[in-house]
């Protein structure tokens, strides 16, 4: 695919500053996410991971932190969105969410996802081998437990990121009814566009917002139909799931 050349300057800014402050214990740096499907035109965060030898040590920690202040500064828009998290090479290569090494170790709550997208070439691979020799493979029982993570998500911040919200059900009853996860927003947009006549003023409002070109009335639309949208995301969710129960 073609990398726009903001992201491939980013990208190497970020692997350069990552060799300098880590040297030999840098094992692999990949990007994901909606930066690797050609389809996206606007993205929100840029997705990464970091595979690690050996744990960070303190000074590591600050250099990571001065890093990330110099993508800000040197690389906007995009500088500051930069989200991943930094794993263990032991721990890649596990099935059992892994924390990050870098303060505030937070947890990799959508491990298998993540594990999917990277296995199947939706990355961008800045440094170290192909993914499918780190990462497991994620089964679908793992698969279907991050969704419903990722749904729970969306619950919680129904009226703080409604445009997100919008595209994530989106991908999310796509996922769910076609037992495939590795999809951008995107694309599962349009695929719900296509389905859900009656849905196609909100999720025109939600696609408008990711490029920056939504007025009042379209941050209107999302607010009071947002709900709406969950309870019709989590009705066609459920009845599915429990088609494949009773198919059991």
């Amino acid at each position: 695919m073609q990398i726009p050349e903001t992201i491939q300057a980013l990208g190497q800014a970020f692997l350069n500053g990552l060799t300098d402050a880590l040297g030999d214990k840098l094992y692999a740096v990949y990007l994901f996410g909606a930066v690797a499907f050609p389809e996206t035109e606007h993205t929100g965060d840029i997705d990464f991971q970091v595979i690690l030898r050996e744990p960070l040590n303190e000074e590591e920690h600050l250099l990571i932190e001065k890093l990330g202040n110099k993508l800000t500064e040197g690389f906007p828009p995009f500088g500051d969105k930069m989200d991943g998290h930094y794993l263990l090479l032991e721990d890649a290569g596990g099935t059992t969410q892994p924390v990050s090494q870098l303060k505030p170790y937070p947890i990799d709550d959508a491990w298998a996802l993540h594990r999917a997208h990277l296995r199947a070439g939706r990355c961008i691979i800045l440094y170290g081998p192909d993914p499918v020799q780190i990462y497991p493979d994620a089964n679908w029982e793992q698969l279907a437990a991050d969704l419903e993570e990722q749904l729970r998500y969306v619950e919680a911040h129904l009226e703080v990121y409604p445009a997100y919200c919008v595209l994530n059900l989106c991908r999310l009853m796509y996922s769910f009814e076609n037992r495939e996860v590795v999809i951008s927003k995107t694309a599962a947009a349009e695929w719900a566009w296509e389905l859900f006549p009656q849905r196609r003023a909100l999720i025109d409002a939600a696609r408008k917002w990711y490029a920056q070109q939504a007025n009042v009335q379209d941050e209107m639309l999302m607010m009071s139909k947002i709900m709406g949208f969950y309870l019709f995301a989590c009705e066609r969710i459920r009845k599915k799931r429990r088609s494949e129960g009773a198919s059991k």
